[in-house]
């Protein structure tokens, strides 16, 4: 495995268990809310009662919240799933160097996210997965 391969690996790694552990998290707080919701129980609690205005009733704000965590939390690992399998495929696809960036694109607008709205830990993640890839682009 060239170095590139591995840096690439390395950082799909890290968003695939990143976005494994927040649909997990998110599909335990529908049982036993403690993770991924209000520090106020009465603010969930008014979500659950709560309709979505864009869904005409279709849905309370709560059931929007837990969809919303759990498809991030899909779209999340598939890309560091991807990234995995381009890694591992690197030499067999032989892309320019320059499709090593979009990854790099990627990550980089995550860790704006979650500098911007979320908090240490998904921070600290999506920021080393940036340099790993930034590795993983200058090593190509």
């Amino acid at each position: 495995m060239s170095t590139s391969q591995a840096w690439l690996v390395a950082g799909g790694t890290i968003f695939l268990v990143l976005g494994a552990l927040h649909a997990l998290y998110t599909l335990q707080d529908e049982r036993r809310p403690r993770r991924l919701v209000p520090d106020d129980p009465a603010v969930m609690e008014a979500m659950a009662r709560s309709g979505l205005r864009l869904a005409r009733g279709g849905t309370t704000m709560w059931r929007a919240w837990v969809g919303f965590n759990l498809s991030h939390a899909l779209g999340v690992a598939m890309f560091g799933a991807a990234c995995i399998l381009v890694g591992v495929l690197l030499k067999t696809l032989s892309p320019p160097r320059a499709a090593l960036f979009v990854p790099v694109a990627i990550a980089g607008l995550y860790a704006w996210l979650a500098v911007r709205y979320w908090f240490r830990i998904p921070f600290a993640g999506t920021v080393a997965a940036t340099f790993c890839f930034v590795a993983a682009w200058l090593a190509y």
